[in-house]
């Protein structure tokens, strides 16, 4: 969240990639940064550490809608 806040503060796209599980700590820290509504996109829970299979098809998944929120 921080590294997007700061990204979208220097005027360039920004989009939070936020896990389930961090959710509710990703909507405090926008909150307390003073961008509440930053884009944020939300990714199944665990991610890190599930293979390169895994982290691929959640890229395929979840690309046109980043793409989106990155272009609005």
């Amino acid at each position: 969240m921080s590294d997007g806040i700061a990204m979208a503060r220097r005027g360039l796209p920004a989009l939070a990639l936020i896990t389930e599980a961090f959710w509710p700590q990703g909507d405090f820290v926008a909150k307390s940064l003073g961008m509440p509504d930053i884009p944020r996109l939300k990714l199944p829970h665990p991610i890190a550490g599930t293979g390169q299979v895994k982290m691929s098809q959640v890229a395929e998944m979840l690309t046109d809608s980043m793409l989106e929120a990155l272009s609005a």
